[in-house]
């Protein structure tokens, strides 16, 4: 998996004051876990744009001075409900040896004869949790619809990898290829044309 690396500085104190001190400067408030203890750090808020602001997942490289990096995950994001201004964003440090879960994007590939024919393809899930080690996390998990016929639709199951777990029942619609109106209203004509000819017909 990709990775974007972030440059920070940690935080001396992180009560309210110095919080709102530091959004008031253009800097975001963040938390790392998953090591032996919470490290506490700032950056400032155009750093995270291309990791908040993208449909594709990353890894990050948090980059704090004196030599301090931690590889990592972004966990939870805290956005302000009207200005979306970044508020607060929570990590988890990844480590070679321990499973990490997180959204990965699903990323459509082929030609669905479905479509061709007429019907609509529906994204049912843009995003599916996935539990792997940091080494086998995927950019992207490839639905492949080359096989999909009109009323198809595709389940988790299809996306399954011995390099990582799906954390989804496995009744999950990924996609589906739906009747458009237009297809369906074509089917029924081309099956009025087929009956009329029967009609005319004497014995």
């Amino acid at each position: 998996m990709k990775s974007i690396t972030i440059k920070g500085s940690e935080r001396e104190s992180v009560g309210k004051v110095s919080t709102k001190a530091l959004r008031n400067a253009g800097a975001v408030p963040c938390v790392l876990y998953g090591g032996d203890q919470p490290v506490h750090f700032s950056a400032e808020e155009a750093a995270f744009k291309h990791l908040v602001y993208t449909p594709n997942a990353h890894t990050v490289v948090i980059e704090l001075g004196n030599g301090k990096s931690f590889n990592a995950v972004l966990q939870d994001i805290q956005v302000h409900p009207v200005s979306d201004k970044i508020l607060h964003i929570d990590f988890y440090q990844l480590f070679d040896d321990k499973e990490v879960t997180m959204e990965v994007p699903v990323k459509i590939v082929g030609t669905s004869p479905g479509v061709l024919l007429g019907g609509v393809l529906r994204l049912n899930t843009r995003k599916l949790k996935v539990k792997a080690l940091p080494k086998n996390l995927p950019d992207f998990l490839d639905a492949d619809i080359s096989s999909m016929e009109m009323g198809n639709k595709m389940y988790v199951t299809k996306l399954v990898s011995d390099k990582f777990k799906l954390l989804h029942p496995d009744n999950t619609v990924v996609c589906q290829v739906r009747i458009s109106r237009a297809a369906m209203k074509a089917a029924q004509e081309a099956a009025k044309a087929a009956k009329a000819p029967a009609k005319g017909k004497k014995k």
